[in-house]
């Protein structure tokens, strides 16, 4: 049986354009949408792509950017 690690162990390995842009709940939400949407699709080529648009969908379902500048993120 095959095992993967997760890529995020904490909200600090997230991508610095996650981490500057999002607040830390959000960050939450990301890292475990990512994790299980990695170990998900673990025989998909393209399982990051997948993983990260499912976190980022998992994040605008709670929270929505205001305003012009992509920091402005606050929950719905």
């Amino acid at each position: 049986m095959r095992t993967f690690a997760m890529p995020y162990a904490t909200n600090d390995d997230l991508p610095a354009s996650v981490r500057n842009h999002l607040p830390s709940h959000a960050q939450d939400i990301f890292r475990a949408a990512f994790n299980h949407a990695w170990a998900a699709h673990a025989s998909d080529p393209r399982q990051e792509e997948a993983a990260r648009r499912i976190a980022w969908a998992a994040v605008k379902r709670l929270y929505v950017r205001t305003g012009t500048s992509d920091t402005w993120w606050v929950p719905r």
